[in-house]
């Protein structure tokens, strides 16, 4: 997974994933959440969906949500998660901030 804290920036899906599990949700959901917040644009294979929550399981963004007797695990993002969510979404802003003031009314 190429996010970088130090640097700021996550990769748009990391991003979805962790807004989707501020609601516990299990595989499936995350991948209907960022289908439907991204109108289509970008839909997650099990693979690469199962590959980044096993990263942010490691970097502890993430953690399991209820027993896990279930057939579906669920996932919640966790307090680091949230804190990493928040920065990139202040980093967002500055981006769009600043091609806001160089591109005027271009930006649209």
């Amino acid at each position: 997974m190429r996010d970088h804290v130090k640097g700021g920036a996550l990769t748009e899906v990391t991003f979805f994933i962790l807004l989707s599990l501020y609601t516990p949700r299990h595989g499936y959901a995350i991948m209907q959440f960022v289908e439907e917040e991204t109108q289509g644009r970008l839909e997650l294979g099990a693979g690469t969906l199962y590959g980044a929550l096993n990263a942010l399981l490691e970097k502890r963004w993430i953690e399991p949500h209820g027993d896990g007797n279930g057939r579906k695990k669920s996932y919640v993002i966790t307090p680091q998660g949230k804190a990493v969510a928040r920065a990139e979404l202040l980093r967002l802003r500055a981006l769009t901030c600043t091609a806001e003031k160089i591109m005027g009314g271009d930006s649209l």
